[in-house]
């Protein structure tokens, strides 16, 4: 009698799993619920962060103006390092060119500034006796929609006020709002003045000890990166990136708003427009923001204008000077440097900017596009994070 060959084979553990207790049985889980547990713990953790940004933004945006302001101003320390000027000495030359440029600026424009916020009172009241002189002059479509209200709302009270109404007419509780007291503006308005100079003071001393560190936090980011050598390799590439694009996008931020500068103040002086100094460092400034910082300028020169020349036409024709320097910088010189060495989605950058502006307010709109370059730079090397570069990108 011959005996059936046995197999050789083992059998899974799977496989007896399922012949001897079926009902035990645990399927693994599908791609689909794999994806979807990634998109909720994505979300999650996305969701963690902005309101991380949000808490901290004090202590994060001094950071990130402390890098900023480190790497434009490296080069000039790298300089002083390689014709032997110790790294300390060049950082301490640097920062005190820096501070003492500023100080000096603030000092020439003195005047002008003083001069501003003398006027400030006979503007406001000027601008309060055209407004209401407009109002009295032709109801617009708000005070059609008031005086419909105030019409209904003293028919209403003429009906709840009738016997066969049967009810009694309600009460109304004055609430009456506190009074105006300037001293508490006064107070919160130094408050602010001293709390941004101590975050000036702050983002300082932040720059000068990233310009003594040098490339100390660099190794030390690449040493963390991980023991194989293609990481490490990628971590140079991302901050080698990092630091030519921040530095680019600085050098251009320097070379538009200096033109915008100069060529405000020739503009403004042409037409006539006093304390055309200040509003030209205003104009340069305030160009630091893509988009709206044109049209916030346009707006407060227009204004200085009307006041100063009593009419509408000399208005419309400084703000249009604004605007027209603002594009034909922006068109013309912007465009072309941008092009250089980041070429971005302008919607994902107005975007960016929407965001940033909600999350940390004027400062959101000054660090938005360092930030969308920085996060630009690190998905082009990062394999996971290419969708990224490929949506910032054109």
């Amino acid at each position: 009698m011959e005996t059936a060959p046995q197999s050789n084979q083992t059998v899974p553990a799977e496989a007896v799993i399922v012949a001897v207790e079926p009902d035990k049985l645990t399927l693994p889980p599908t791609h689909e619920t794999i994806a979807t547990h990634n998109v909720v713990l994505t979300l999650l953790a996305t969701l963690a962060l902005v309101f991380a940004l949000s808490w901290a933004q004090s202590f994060v945006i001094s950071l990130l103006l402390g890098i900023l302001f480190a790497y434009t101003l490296n080069p000039l320390v790298a300089w002083l390092e390689y014709i032997k000027v110790p790294r300390l000495i060049g950082a301490t030359l640097v920062m005190l060119a820096v501070v003492s440029t500023i100080v000096l600026c603030s000092y020439a424009l003195r005047g002008e500034l003083q001069t501003i916020v003398d006027e400030l009172p006979k503007a406001t009241n000027k601008l309060s006796s055209v407004v209401s002189h407009w109002r009295k002059g032709q109801p617009g479509a708000m005070q059609k929609v008031q005086n419909a209200a105030s019409a209904l709302e003293k028919v209403t009270n003429q009906v709840a006020a009738t016997p066969e109404a049967g009810r009694r007419a309600p009460t109304y509780i004055v609430v009456t709002p506190p009074a105006f007291k300037l001293s508490t503006l006064l107070w919160t308005s130094w408050a602010g003045v001293m709390a941004f100079l101590g975050q000036a003071i702050m983002v300082a001393f932040l720059t000068y000890f990233l310009l003594l560190s040098g490339d100390t936090f660099k190794r030390k980011l690449v040493r963390l990166a991980g023991p194989t050598l293609a990481r490490r390799k990628i971590t140079v590439h991302i901050l080698d990136d990092i630091n030519r694009s921040i530095q680019n996008y600085m050098f251009m931020l320097l070379i538009t708003n200096a033109m915008v500068g100069m060529l405000t103040w020739a503009a403004f002086s042409w037409l006539g427009l006093e304390n055309a100094g200040a509003w030209a460092v205003a104009a340069s400034v305030l160009h630091i923001i893509p988009y709206f910082g044109p049209a916030i300028t346009a707006a407060i020169t227009g204004m200085a204008a009307f006041i100063q020349f009593d009419q509408v036409s000399p208005a419309l024709t400084v703000a249009g000077a604004s605007l027209l320097i603002a594009t034909l910088i922006g068109t013309l010189v912007t465009t072309w440097m941008t092009g250089r060495f980041a070429k971005m989605n302008t919607a994902a950058v107005f975007i960016s900017l929407l965001f940033w502006t909600w999350l940390w307010g004027v400062w959101g709109m000054l660090l938005s596009i360092p930030i969308i370059v920085i996060v630009r730079v690190v998905s082009q090397h990062i394999e996971q994070l290419h969708p990224v570069a490929e949506l910032l990108g054109e």
